[in-house]
């Protein structure tokens, strides 16, 4: 399989660029042309040169690298059932009923005067476009923090969605009381909030979550502590807000490896992200005398994830030498227009 794959890589040259998401499993990601968090791959394809571009990573990556592409480029999924659980808990309709009631409420209008929507990376294209035509952003773990201070610079309140653990993390560390932000719930009445909440609320936050990140509990840190007294708990700030106040960092991906890359020989590191990450992490700083393992024992692989396999890249691959554009990821283009307008404010935001 290695040797097939190779060999359609070198039969594509320079006509297809790889993209490998950190969570993607060794024997997949070894292929990438280049590996990192979402945003990191956001740039990277925005500035992808190639015909093709394979993204090893999930569907709304795929979406984001298709609205920022290039007139003749192709994005490529390997396998269209690698989605993601925290994107599909924001299905359009949800958020549009959510915001006329926001107008309703006299707290924004359709232009976005009032509340600033900002939505994470792992969302619809659909969602992305939503701010965008609002006067939003997409933000990514990495940048999450100058967003919200973009979107405070326009308005007093912002809509977040739909990870409320990123949400509620960055809103802290920029000084927001909890008691200032709430839950929309899209199952419930009004989002199961008052119109008093509402008013008085600087940051709504969608009720999502990441399924990986969200296992991550306040007793992990402690256990981990108890029986590594001088360990340092680092965490992704998807994580439970209780998790992230007991570690002693918190950062995206490309975060958390720059803790450990900078960190004296000799530290150790109990690591709250996804598991291959981890694993890869532990072989990769081994050789510098730093040990890094997984905060929870039982760990936890993104699921969907993990769908793209070396078998899923090679037919993906096999099918562009032969001329065959297989599993596109196409955007439709009215919702690709505002989704590329808030994901260049994205890339402007530092």
């Amino acid at each position: 399989m290695d040797d097939r794959i190779a060999s359609a890589r070198e039969a594509l040259g320079r006509d297809c660029v790889v993209l490998g998401h950190h969570y993607q499993r060794d024997e997949v990601i070894r292929f990438a042309d280049f590996r990192g968090d979402s945003y990191k791959l956001a740039q990277l394809a925005a500035a992808a040169a190639g015909k093709y571009i394979v993204f090893c990573g999930v569907h709304f990556m795929a979406e984001s690298a298709d609205i920022l592409s290039h007139a003749g480029q192709s994005t490529i999924l390997p396998d269209l059932n690698a989605g993601c659980s925290m994107a599909d808990m924001a299905e359009i309709t949800q958020v549009e009923d959510c915001w006329e009631h926001l107008v309703a409420a006299g707290l924004t209008n359709d232009a976005g005067e009032g509340i600033t929507p900002i939505t994470y990376m792992n969302s619809t294209a659909a969602i992305k476009a939503f701010c965008g035509e609002r006067g939003g952003v997409v933000c990514t773990s990495s940048n999450a923090g100058a967003a919200f201070k973009w979107g405070f610079a326009k308005n007093s309140k912002v809509l977040f969605l739909p990870d409320q653990h990123l949400g509620r993390n960055s809103g802290y560390a920029m000084g927001i009381p909890l008691n200032e932000m709430v839950v929309w719930d899209p199952y419930l009445i009004n989002g199961g909030l008052t119109p008093e909440r509402l008013k008085t609320a600087r940051i709504i936050l969608w009720k999502g979550h990441c399924s990986v990140h969200q296992r991550f509990l306040p007793e992990h840190v402690d256990n981990v502590r108890s029986k590594y007294p001088d360990i340092r708990v680092i965490v992704h700030p998807e994580c439970r807000w209780e998790v992230c106040q007991r570690a002693d960092g918190i950062g995206s991906t490309e975060g958390l490896l720059k803790m450990i890359r900078t960190a004296p020989a000799g530290t150790m590191f109990a690591v709250g992200t996804e598991i291959h990450l981890v694993n890869r992490m532990g072989k990769e700083f081994a050789t510098e005398a730093k040990r890094v393992i997984t905060l929870d024992d039982s760990g936890c692989l993104c699921t969907t994830m993990f769908r793209i396999s070396p078998q899923h890249l090679c037919w993906a691959l096999e099918n562009l030498v032969d001329g065959n554009v297989v599993n596109r990821i196409k955007v439709k283009d009215d919702v690709k227009h505002w989704a590329r307008v808030a994901l260049d404010r994205m890339l402007e935001i530092q």
